[in-house]
């Protein structure tokens, strides 16, 4: 877990949560953004992922590990005594998701950036059913995941970054694809024991990993007080990546603006 302070007195602290396969160094630019703004910034790699660790690369025993994690991220940012908000990116997303449905914390805001509730494309029908097998006998087997960077984002200068990022994951655990399965599933099943907080939830207008689909469903479901929902027409799946990012950020952070005005906070 990593911290970022803002320059002066902070309005309350971010606390992001990074998708699948990638790690918080890809986050430099949000960071800053956030900072720059008034905000104390909170991230980590998840388990697998990242700097946490080479020899367990893609892989996890559960995904009671993701959220674990980000609980702790959670209860490190309320050390601060100020409003927190979590920032979940795809698979981040859903760790948030699950995390809220799960647990009942101080949160002043949730924003879910094209949160994976769906994916695009599946493993065909003999490899899935062929995932039960494996996962009880070598649950550790990885596999390609099958995704390009370029799938992800239009900005040629992150592609050109990730194609050369030694960090990035491109082989996952039977074991982690079954998990990740379940808890999309889980998304759905559960929808009615999500904490009741303010949602923004920002979807890629194109997006060629996640079903924006499964998103508006997830979303036209679950029963919140306050929700939004942004959809951003010619976007690839990572929006904080794609060229129009810093309209996109100034659209979060409007939101996050509005909670603290909501809640009297002065901005």
């Amino acid at each position: 877990m990593w911290k970022w302070e803002a320059d002066g007195d902070a309005k309350a602290i971010i606390v992001m949560v990074h998708g699948a396969m990638e790690h918080h160094r890809r986050y430099g630019w949000l960071i800053e953004m956030w900072r720059t703004s008034g905000f104390h910034v909170i991230m980590g790699d998840l388990p697998g992922q990242g700097l946490t660790t080479r020899a367990n690369r893609g892989h996890i025993h559960s995904f009671d590990e993701y959220t674990t994690e980000v609980k702790d991220w959670i209860i490190a940012a309320s050390q601060y005594g100020l409003p927190v908000f979590l920032l979940g990116h795809s698979m981040g997303g859903l760790i948030s998701i699950r995390l809220l449905m799960e647990e009942k914390l101080e949160i002043a805001g949730l924003i879910l950036s094209s949160p994976c509730v769906g994916l695009i494309e599946y493993p065909s029908k003999v490899m899935n059913a062929a995932s039960y097998g494996l996962n009880a006998i070598i649950p550790s087997l990885r596999m390609k995941t099958g995704l390009t960077v370029d799938m992800a984002t239009r900005n040629p200068d992150v592609i050109e970054a990730d194609e050369k990022d030694t960090l990035y994951v491109t082989k996952v655990s039977v074991r982690w694809y079954r998990e990740l399965i379940a808890a999309m599933k889980d998304a759905f099943l559960d929808i009615d024991q999500m904490q009741d907080i303010p949602l923004l939830l920002m979807q890629a207008g194109d997006d060629r990993v996640v079903d924006k689909k499964a998103v508006k469903e997830w979303f036209n479901n679950v029963d919140l007080s306050e929700k939004r929902y942004k959809e951003w027409p010619q976007c690839y799946h990572e929006i904080f990546n794609e060229t129009e990012r810093e309209s996109i950020f100034e659209y979060a952070k409007d939101f996050v603006h509005s909670q603290l005005k909501a809640i009297g906070y002065i901005i």
